[in-house]
């Protein structure tokens, strides 16, 4: 049975196709001799041999046209290896196509989510406004909020007219500056008046130099105002909008859980209040966790504000009193207390290489 399977597959190998698909004419005494030669060299340990090891791959040719078929038929596996590399390429290419649009549906879900909940949070504050809806209060803490918000409004008025008397100071010390040059002018100029005007000509530089140092000392209470005032009750009052921010999201996840546990109790109810019960216990851990901040700043705030007014307010009564008492020492002894280095006449001016 064995030898009959041979001899009729080697007689089939032996029927070649040419380009055009016409069998090719071969002697019928030239192939059975060819299988009766495959007969006597195919024992049964070959064909176990081959059939256990298999085809190499690497090293296999497509045979279209059958065994000894000609040269045309051949497919060469490196046209295989081509296919699967280009087939490898367009995976990648669907990778990358995936994670783009899985990025893409990620965006889409916290637009989403803020759609939401910037729906609820106006819900509620509509509510609110028309006394229809419940709002968290925390009285004690509103108050200190209140105060503070005033607190700025009052310091800010402060750090106008400071900065409105500095100006205007600055004009006196020029005009004083000028004046005083204009009587050391005309003392050189009028012998009948050179003392006089020599008098008044030192007066109004003495003038001026107080009041250089004096407005050294204004320009550090402003400084100093203008930080407490516009930085560090500014940084509080942020905290303040978060947390207010905060507590509009609680009181608007809140109400909804609310409203959902007063409904049904079916299947789908059900779901929603779960995920209702979560989203409200987030906004609450957020709330408390914003309201103790608020809380923490604004002690802080209180202690620093007492601490630098305190400062800054005896040093503005100190320098304005030296001032019009006419005690120059006491004047330059207030800037050495606190620390205030005057500038130099023109440390403002641009150098000449600035200038070039």
């Amino acid at each position: 049975m064995m030898t009959d399977g041979i001899m009729s597959k080697a007689a089939t190998m032996e029927i070649p196709i040419n380009s055009n698909g016409d069998t090719g004419t071969l002697p019928e005494d030239d192939s059975l001799e060819q299988a009766t030669q495959i007969q006597w060299s195919l024992d049964e340990k070959d064909l176990q041999q081959v059939m256990v090891s298999g085809p190499n791959l690497n090293e296999t040719s497509i045979v279209s046209g059958g065994y000894g078929g000609t040269g045309e038929g051949i497919i060469p596996t490196s046209s295989i290896k081509g296919s699967s590399m280009h087939q490898s390429h367009s995976s990648s290419a669907v990778t990358a196509e995936e994670a783009s649009r899985g990025v893409a549906v990620e965006k889409l879900d916290i637009v989403k989510k803020w759609g939401i909940n910037t729906y609820k949070c106006t819900k509620q504050m509509i509510s609110e406004r028309f006394g229809r809806g419940l709002r968290t209060v925390d009285l004690e803490l509103e108050a200190q909020i209140d105060v503070l918000r005033d607190t700025k409004r009052k310091y800010e008025n402060i750090l106008r007219l400071a900065r409105a008397l500095t100006n205007h100071f600055y004009s006196m010390v020029q005009t004083q500056r000028a004046l005083g040059d204009t009587f050391a002018d005309l003392s050189q100029k009028s012998p009948e008046l050179q003392d006089e005007f020599g008098y008044n000509a030192e007066t109004q530089k003495l003038l001026c130099k107080n009041g250089e140092t004096l407005l050294g000392a204004i320009n550090f209470f402003v400084a100093s105002i203008n930080t407490l005032a516009n930085k560090t009750m500014e940084d509080t009052l942020m905290t303040v909008k978060l947390y207010e921010n905060a507590r509009l999201e609680f009181d608007a996840y809140r109400a909804d859980l609310e409203e959902l546990n007063m409904g049904p109790r079916d299947a789908v109810t059900l779901s929603r209040i779960d995920t209702a019960q979560q989203q409200f216990q987030i906004h609450k851990e957020k709330y408390e966790r914003l309201r103790s901040d608020v809380t923490i700043k604004l002690k802080f705030l209180e202690e620093n504000k007492v601490k630098v007014m305190h400062k800054q307010l005896l040093l503005f009564h100190n320098a304005i009193s030296a001032y019009f008492a006419g005690n120059q020492q006491q004047l330059e002894q207030t800037l050495k207390q606190f620390n205030i280095k005057l500038k130099p006449p023109g440390a403002d001016k641009p150098s000449w290489l600035e200038e070039q």
